[in-house]
């Protein structure tokens, strides 16, 4: 009896853990959604002007360009997660640093 409590409990244990790992993985497209919220705010308090926002939004929609073709075959290789994920590694950082550069609107 005690040996199935035990493993009553790793079961449960295990289950937590691998539900809080897939609640925090993050997909490409939610990313491109929260960059995407980053900006409009940028955008709503003035901090991003409007040759800023044009840029970044060119740089979103190349990824999403990216994104596109990587799932056209139905599945993305860890070759093309890698290259969308250093796009959007680069787009980040060019949002922080436009928000913060000290330009408004």
């Amino acid at each position: 009896m005690k040996l199935s409590k035990t493993s009553a409990l790793i079961a449960v244990m295990f289950a937590g853990v691998l539900s809080a790992n897939l609640a925090t993985a993050q997909t490409p497209v939610s990313r491109d959604v929260r960059q995407q919220e980053r900006i409009e705010q940028g955008v709503q308090s003035g901090q991003l002007t409007t040759k800023e926002t044009a840029h970044l939004e060119k740089r979103e929609s190349k990824i999403e360009a990216a994104e596109a073709r990587a799932g056209a075959d139905g599945k993305m290789t860890k070759a093309e997660h890698r290259r969308i994920e250093r796009m959007q590694n680069r787009t980040s950082k060019d949002i922080y640093r436009q928000k913060h550069d000290r330009q408004t609107q």
